[in-house]
Formats: C-alpha cells, structure tokens, sequence
C-alpha cells in the first residue's frame, strides 16, 4: 500500500467509525473524531521532517570516515579548478550501501528517489561536522612525510621503522605490533593514487615476510587502485587514520593439529 492510500485509508475509516459513535455519543464523539482526522493530517504533513531526521541519524556515527573520505577525495588540480569526482563517487556508494537499505527495511523504499537529494545533503553535513586536524601540519617532502606517517604508526601502539631509500622493495616503513608486521607505502600527492602503489606494496608484502599492507596518502585513490586493493588485500588509508590503526593478521600462521595415525596403517 502507498503511503497515500495508506492516508485516504486511514482518513476514511476514522471518519467512519467517529461517524458512528457520533450516533451513540453525540458531540463529544464528532469533536474527537475531528482532532484525530486533524493529528492524522498533521502527523502526514511532518513525514519529511521526520525522515529526514531519520537519515541523519543514519549517517551520524559514520561522520569521521566520512571527513576522511571527503578530504581525501577532493583535490586541486594545476589549474586551480577543486576536483572531487572521487567524493561525489563515494559519497553515492555509501548513500546507496548504507543509508538506502535502511530506509528500505522501514519500508521507504519507495520514497528513495524522492529523498535521494536529501540523502546526500545528510551525507554531507555528516562529514562537515567532523573536525580534522589542519592538513598544512603535514610534511610535503617525501622522506619528511614518510616519518610523519611512522609518527602517526607509534601512536597507535606500533613499532615502526623507515626502511632505507634503496632496496625497500616498495615498503618505506615496516612496522610491527602484538606479532603482526605491516608494510607501509607513503605518498604525499595532490591528486588520486593509482594502481602502481598496490602494485608495490602487495609485492613488499612476501618480501619483508608481513602480515598487512597499506598505501597511505594525504590524497584519494583511483577507482582501478581500490579494485586492486579490495583483490589483494591491501589497506587504502589517509594518514589521520593511522593513529587507530589496529594488528590484523591476515593469513593465520597457526599449523592444523596433526592427525591420528590410523591403526590400520592408512
């Protein structure tokens, strides 16, 4: 049932049972029925208020991986023109993988296309009320900004470690934290990161013997890069992420319990 013959049908069947108890009781039933008619109006006229809320309140607890995500998708180009083709892209994947899924199992689903500019204004003020650190902090200098990053790495707990300028293999830092051992491959950009650093850094991860990989970047990274990345395992990550970066060990090292001999020497 649409939501506007869920209204005429309640409108209908309100006046009809206020009509007749008007029979049996007179004025007071047809005042009574007359405020319900009007709260059933009221409550109708504020349906897109109150869905709007709703879906704030869906992308309230995502706010931070949002700011990330708009800062790290947005860049300006030589020209001085502001690029953000990548958020405006990871702004719909997560309205359409987050958000409008929940609006289906409450049943409005049907109203998506109607609130999808609503949607993505929520989205928006979500990652506009984070707060993140002044980017301008950030070395800009290769070396620099791997330290920066290897900064960042420690105070989440790691033990980590620039490798030497030639012959790292693709990782610049290595770090390790409760046994598990991660390979970093940093890059200060002013545009997108594409495939070749998951190249790298997939490659540096049998080579220093770890457990995780990652890319980090002050920038976004390439549609092609995230596809890649999602294949091999590889983390995408902005540096202001570091800092909560938790051990994962990918492949677990534990050897299967060794099997009974059989008796019969099978």
């Amino acid at each position: 049932m649409s939501g506007r013959s869920g209204l005429v049908a309640r409108l209908f069947w309100t006046a009809v049972i206020g009509g007749a108890l008007a029979f049996w009781f007179g004025r007071p039933a047809l005042i009574g029925t007359g405020c319900a008619l009007i709260l059933i109006l009221l409550h109708r006229l504020d349906r897109p208020r109150r869905i709007r809320r709703l879906i704030r309140r869906m992308a309230a607890p995502h706010a931070p991986v949002l700011a990330l995500r708009q800062r790290q998708e947005c860049f300006v180009d030589a020209y001085g023109n502001l690029i953000d083709d990548g958020w405006v892209r990871e702004r719909a994947y997560f309205a359409e993988r987050t958000i409008v899924p929940q609006l289906e199992a409450r049943g409005l689903g049907a109203a998506v296309d109607d609130l999808w500019a609503d949607i993505l204004a929520s989205v928006e003020a979500a990652a506009a009320s984070v707060h993140l650190p002044d980017e301008s902090a950030v070395p800009e200098e290769g070396i620099a900004y791997e330290r920066y990053c290897a900064a960042r790495l420690r105070e989440a707990g790691w033990n980590a470690r620039a490798t030497p300028a030639s012959g790292d293999q693709g990782a610049d830092i290595v770090a390790e934290h409760g046994g598990v051992r991660l390979v970093v491959q940093c890059k200060r950009y002013g545009k997108p990161v594409g495939n070749a650093a998951v190249q790298e850094i997939a490659a540096a991860l049998p080579y220093w013997s770890a457990d995780m990989a990652a890319v980090v970047s002050n920038a976004g990274f390439t549609p092609a890069a995230r596809r890649l990345a999602a294949a091999t395992g590889v983390e995408l990550l902005h540096h202001d992420e570091l800092a909560a970066l938790h051990p994962i060990r990918l492949v677990d090292a534990t050897p299967p319990p060794a099997k009974k001999r059989s008796r019969r020497g099978g």
